[in-house]
């Protein structure tokens, strides 16, 4: 299955899914090739599937050859350039800077990890890029959001990563 994303205009983008053009959400920074931590830019390049995160309370397990596991409110995502743990799952509470997994909004209630700046971890490079739901404002902070059918579907495809195209 081939999986590729291309900015449009703004926040807009649009993933293909062997050919079929489906909408997505990008970072409000755009899509870049020299992606940095905070510049809330999508990164381009092949980013493969690494595991799945969901919300048992919220959404059903989905279908997926790919490790998942049930969030809970000790989930956390290290995006401290200048900690250990950096771009790494973590458990809360955590002394370095991060981010909650199990959050308020839907966002993370399906969450799909993947390979970004991850083997190895570079300091600075990004953190945290997911391919998760859409968020109210309209742009993802860097990550790619898509509506919660298409996402059970890429999740449960044969598919093992996605290609992102550069503006």
């Amino acid at each position: 299955m081939s999986v590729i994303l291309r900015h449009e205009k703004g926040q807009s983008a649009a993933i293909f899914i062997n050919d079929i053009r489906l909408p997505a959400v990008i970072g409000s920074g755009g899509i870049r090739t020299d992606k940095n931590e905070g510049d809330q830019a999508t990164p381009a390049g092949y980013l493969p599937f690494r595991q799945v995160f969901y919300r048992a309370d919220r959404v059903v397990r989905p279908q997926t050859s790919l490790r998942i596991e049930a969030l809970s409110p000790e989930d956390g995502w290290c995006d401290d350039p200048e900690h250990p743990d950096y771009n790494r799952h973590i458990t809360l509470p955590h002394a370095a800077r991060h981010e909650t997994l199990w959050r308020d909004d839907h966002c993370y209630d399906l969450c799909l990890v993947l390979g970004w700046n991850d083997n190895p971890v570079q300091r600075g490079r990004g953190s945290a890029i997911f391919l998760h739901l859409p968020p109210a404002s309209g742009f993802t902070e860097g990550c790619i959001a898509l509506a919660e059918p298409l996402l059970r579907r890429l999740i449960a495809s044969d598919a093992r990563g996605i290609e992102v195209c550069p503006d």
